[in-house]
């Protein structure tokens, strides 16, 4: 999932449990020095109406003039024809619910983005079992989504290797678009695939790319336009961090690998907290029943070095069960969310949980 130029109190030690990684891949190094993070509660402001089956990922689309009137996008990842997509108004209230779709995985959005003639808003999302991706333009003002194109990905492929799950939508600077694509399971090497999106909504293979641990799959995608990079969560070993234009001169070239330890459950939704001036948080979830967390890195990376996200800032301890996507959101949409939202699965009730974002704290 991924999230556009978007993103306690007490020193307690956390027990974790050390992802798995490849026998090649070198211990993280925590500084010493490092300060403990910090514990914020976080309590819902709202949770949204029961997805019919089963809800997994969301994204947001913030509205360009009234942000009260933004949107939240669900999968509701069962085959067809109980499969969907599910729109929501930021009280959770069910606007619109798109079904048919065979076992949706999971949505981004891009707002902006040049198709035909016309620049438009678009959802994306990874229809699994079709084996393809599906592509909605956004109507702001009836707040509905209007399937543009199906498109296939990962041909040639077969098995588990086959199967679309986690997306996320890159927009370059020079309005070139993209969807960066993880599937079931894959390669050690190549585990990502990378498509153009054309004028016409076709799409392009431009780009293999990703590390993969070998341990559970990757899923969780977000992409970070301002800065042009790219995590996903190799979820029993850590975060990775790549370049998201396929024509960077190092765009194979790993640069990070970060979220190594500190962990209860799996690695499973990722977003982006973009809080100005390059500033802000990488987002990663904590997947524990009843009680997910969400673990706050530096999105501007330590000192000098934009690439080194080792140190764990902040820990937002939720009430969600066993969350899986997540989605966040910068500044005020509302009275409700004046510092920005982070939309979280709650995989028990079947919904959506809609945290108001936590006020500014003091970080080291």
């Amino acid at each position: 999932m991924a999230l556009r130029v978007r993103s306690s109190k007490s020193a307690i030690l956390v027990v974790a449990a050390l992802g798995l990684s490849c026998a090649r891949e070198a211990p993280e190094l925590l500084a010493p020095e490092d300060p403990p993070p910090q514990f914020i509660k976080l309590s819902a402001y709202a949770r949204t109406d029961q997805v019919p089956y089963e809800p997994d990922d969301p994204a947001i689309w913030r509205h360009p003039t009234d942000p009260s009137q933004s949107i939240i996008v669900g999968t509701n990842k069962v085959e067809k024809p109980g499969g969907g997509l599910v729109v929501f108004d930021l009280r959770g209230k069910i606007l619109q619910l798109i079904g048919n779709l065979d076992r949706p995985n999971n949505v981004d959005i891009e707002q902006n983005v040049k198709l035909g003639a016309e620049t438009i808003d678009i959802a994306v999302a990874t229809e699994r079992e079709a084996r393809a991706v599906r592509i909605y333009s956004i109507d702001g003002r009836t707040r509905s989504l209007r399937e543009l194109a199906k498109a296939p990905v990962f041909e040639g492929e077969q098995g588990d290797f086959a199967l679309p799950m986690g997306v996320g939508i890159y927009k370059r600077p020079d309005e070139s678009v993209f969807i960066i694509v993880g599937r079931k399971s894959g390669p050690q090497e190549g585990y990502l695939w990378q498509y153009r999106v054309r004028r016409d909504a076709s799409l392009e293979l431009v780009r293999k790319f990703g590390q993969f641990s070998g341990a559970r799959e990757i899923e969780a995608i977000a992409v970070d336009d301002e800065l042009g990079y790219v995590y996903y969560a190799d979820e029993g070993a850590g975060i990775r961090k790549y370049h998201a234009d396929p024509d960077a001169p190092d765009a194979p070239r790993e640069l990070a690998f970060f979220g190594r330890s500190g962990y209860l459950g799996n690695r499973e939704g990722l977003a982006i907290y973009a809080s100005g001036g390059r500033k802000g948080f990488i987002v990663s979830t904590d997947q524990v029943e009843r009680r997910s967390r969400y673990l706050l890195y530096r999105r501007e990376g330590l000192g000098t070095d934009a690439h080194d996200h080792r140190q764990l800032v902040a820990v937002l301890e939720g009430v969600a069960d066993a969350t899986d996507g997540i989605e966040v959101v910068a500044g005020p949409l509302s009275n409700d969310f004046p510092f920005g939202l982070l939309a979280a699965m709650n995989s028990r009730a079947k919904n959506f949980l809609l945290f108001p974002w936590p006020p500014p704290w003091d970080r080291p």
